[in-house]
């Protein structure tokens, strides 16, 4: 790769019932930061949200246009994020109403993880697990 060639991303994507609602439940219980919202009212069209430790998501209000790429059903996501501090995030998550899926554990592997869902039924895994070197 050049300088001059962009890094390769992953945007993980959602959609929600109450994109606002979840987009303040994920800020509020995860620590995610609000880059950009464009929508009317209650409307999102696109939103982005930054994970501090870098890369985010990007999720909007559900649409039920015929033959959308991006039509995913509210409650459909699965993510694992990585944390430094998977108990403290845990906490806050809990406070802030996330149903809990699985306390945070030690797997077998190495890595602290926990698991819940936000309102719109989305599966969260957080954990301190890096991945593979390649």
């Amino acid at each position: 790769m050049t300088d001059r060639t962009p890094a390769p991303q992953v945007w993980p994507s959602l959609r929600a019932t109450d994109a606002r609602a979840l987009i303040r439940f994920l800020v509020e219980a995860f620590g995610f930061e609000e880059t950009v919202v464009y929508g009317d009212g209650d409307r999102v069209d696109h939103a982005q949200l930054d994970w501090p430790a870098g890369g985010g998501i990007m999720l909007g209000s559900a649409r039920e246009a015929a033959g959308d790429p991006f039509a995913l059903t509210p409650g459909t996501f699965g993510a694992y994020v990585v944390t430094d501090e998977p108990d403290e995030l845990f906490a806050r998550a809990r406070r802030a109403g996330a149903e809990v899926v699985r306390e945070p554990f030690d797997t077998d592997y190495g890595s602290r993880d926990f698991a819940v869902r936000d309102p719109e039924g989305n599966l969260w895994a957080f954990g301190t697990y890096r991945g593979a070197p390649r």
